[in-house]
């Protein structure tokens, strides 16, 4: 199975980033190998639109669940309807968060847990 983490950082010691639209990296951690790849998320920039882009792609690499500290409506939309698990309100290392994960410690939500535009950055 593959698990789609929001990160700061390009490997499992770096720490999960708590925006999902606007995060610095993803991680695709497959469960079966151990592989992880990391690739940095296009959308972090855009003006408007980040969350349902960044969806879409999380939704192109195949993945079956995301963790992530926060997730919009938009993105949630997105995200949900390509039946992938979302499980937000996770913090700390992306190596903890995947045990977690897999010991059955999350539990996938079923709505959002932040309201539209909210990980846009303040000036």
């Amino acid at each position: 199975m593959k698990i789609g983490i929001t990160s700061t950082g390009k490997d499992k010691d770096s720490e999960v980033d708590p925006r999902f639209g606007r995060c610095k990296y993803f991680l695709i951690f497959d469960t079966d190998s151990g592989n992880v790849e990391a690739f940095e998320n296009p959308s972090i920039q855009q003006s408007g639109g980040a969350g349902i882009q960044a969806g879409q792609l999380i939704v192109s690499k195949g993945v079956e669940a995301v963790l992530t500290g926060n997730m919009g409506p938009n993105a949630f939309q997105v995200v949900q309807a390509a039946g992938i698990k979302v499980v937000t309100g996770v913090s700390g290392k992306i190596s903890e968060a995947i045990e977690k994960y897999k010991n059955g410690k999350f539990e996938p939500v079923k709505d959002p847990n932040v309201g539209s535009k909210s990980g846009i950055s303040k000036p």
